[in-house]
């Protein structure tokens, strides 16, 4: 792991594989980190460059210090981190908040896109009630507390019987970011919406949704689909809202597929 200082704050990220490959950039959902790549990042390298980072207040990112967070700001980490990987343009792949990030991308930066695939995220994700109540508990019971009422609405019920301890495992992992961070990003999730921000961007996007996705049913993907001028959309049967963590071995071969398409 590295760290780039990016607008004042210190950032974490990974960068790995040869130089000579063309670039992918990953973005995890929220209340995780960029661990949730690791069993798709082996399956990638040899083909292609790998950048990783984790989001602010998560993972080893340093925390907000105050400021109202954006998607511009999200999206400001993904290009400094490509800028600094030496990549003018890149592949982008992001889970929801992650896919949020590159929505960013695609509204504001296209140019800079080989490719975006999203997955399990929307144009508008919640609603901005449902959102700011989790930040005002948030900031009054911390992650901590609330990390065993969230994490199992990431999952498919198959996953916990896979694994007893994956609950516990990422109810650890959420628990150590940073309160004020998250309810930040809830807030900015309520607020900033991407409906009639995405036609006629001319970027090759594909969606994947899961089945069994609580946070973000297939309804939610629908709904992006047709704002991106009905990109492609892949729902995985019995996955629920984090593929790269439930069938990491489909969601790489998904992905290399439509890489290679390029």
């Amino acid at each position: 792991m590295a760290f780039h200082t990016i607008n004042g704050r210190s950032v974490a990220y990974r960068l790995l594989g040869a130089e000579v490959n063309p670039l992918i950039v990953l973005a995890h959902p929220l209340g995780m980190s960029q661990a949730v790549w690791d069993d798709v990042i082996p399956l990638l390298l040899s083909r292609y460059r790998v950048l990783t980072w984790d989001l602010p207040g998560h993972g080893a990112s340093q925390a907000v210090s105050g400021e109202q967070i954006t998607p511009a700001d999200l999206a400001a980490e993904a290009l400094a981190l490509a800028e600094l990987a030496g990549a003018e343009r890149f592949h982008f792949a992001g889970t929801s908040i992650g896919g949020v990030v590159g929505q960013q991308l695609i509204a504001e930066h296209s140019d800079r896109l080989l490719s975006a695939t999203l997955t399990n995220t929307g144009a508008v994700i919640g609603n901005p009630d449902q959102w700011n109540t989790r930040a005002g508990r948030v900031r009054q019971e911390g992650l901590a507390a609330m990390s065993e009422e969230i994490v199992p609405r990431w999952f498919a019920p198959k996953a916990f019987e896979a694994s007893l301890a994956l609950k516990t495992g990422w109810c650890t992992q959420m628990g150590r970011g940073d309160d004020e961070s998250y309810a930040q990003l809830c807030e900015m999730l309520g607020r900033d919406t991407f409906t009639g921000k995405l036609a006629s961007k001319k970027v090759k996007v594909q969606l994947f949704g899961g089945s069994e996705d609580m946070a973000t049913p297939p309804a939610t993907l629908e709904a992006l689909a047709a704002e991106l001028d009905g990109a492609s959309l892949e729902v995985f049967e019995g996955v629920g809202h984090v593929p790269s963590v439930e069938a990491p071995v489909l969601f790489a071969q998904k992905l290399l597929y439509l890489l290679a398409a390029d």
